[in-house]
């Protein structure tokens, strides 16, 4: 499952000056098991503050954020993050860097290799699985980061303008790969970007 329930979310930051800055205010929303839900905004407007909430990153002023309807209440491996700086381990390989998180669950090595030679595989990246991040694109990066993500097997992934910093062939590339492993995987995708064509 992978359903999401936003239901009136606030957030808000203290500043010296006393009048807090409002990045939320009494949102609600529910986001379907296994839909493809897209938030589109300007820059500075709470989308990203809105996905730490939902990954569990970030506590809400008020409200409550559910999956599944229980309570978010910190970081979990139902709900996998994907970055738009990528964050990958420089000093680990493409399968490496995909199997980090796996690694962490305690699964057998046999069972972490082939799930994660899989989403490499998934992504168009078996040929690189050797590669470190200093010899990839920036397109080749963020299919790590994707790859890295879905291998860890979460209901749903969050995604924070994860195509942003690429020029716009790449990232065409990369909305129809992501669109082709949604079709593929049946997770619910929540995609944050500020680009309206996108």
């Amino acid at each position: 499952m992978g359903m999401v329930t936003v239901e009136n979310l606030d957030l808000r930051f203290p500043t010296r000056g006393g009048a807090d800055v409002i990045a939320l205010n009494n949102l609600s929303m529910t986001i379907p098991d296994k839909e493809f839900a897209v938030i589109v905004g300007p820059s500075g407007c709470g989308k990203s503050s809105l996905l730490d909430i939902i990954a569990g990153l970030k506590e809400p002023s008020g409200g409550v954020c559910r999956l599944d309807g229980e309570p978010i209440t910190g970081p979990a491996k139902e709900r996998g993050m994907v970055f738009q700086n990528y964050s990958l381990f420089p000093w680990l390989t493409v399968l490496k860097n995909v199997e980090f998180g796996l690694s962490l669950q305690g699964k057998p090595q046999k069972e972490i290799s082939e799930r994660a030679r899989h989403y490499v595989n998934a992504v168009g990246l078996s040929s690189f699985e050797n590669a470190y991040p200093n010899q990839l694109s920036g397109g080749m990066k963020q299919r790590v980061a994707i790859a890295r993500s879905l291998a860890n097997g979460p209901e749903i992934i969050l995604m924070d303008e994860p195509f942003g910093a690429l020029d716009s062939q790449t990232r065409s590339v990369m909305q129809q790969l992501l669109l082709g492993i949604w079709e593929k995987e049946h997770k619910t995708v929540l995609f944050v970007t500020h680009d309206i064509d996108e």
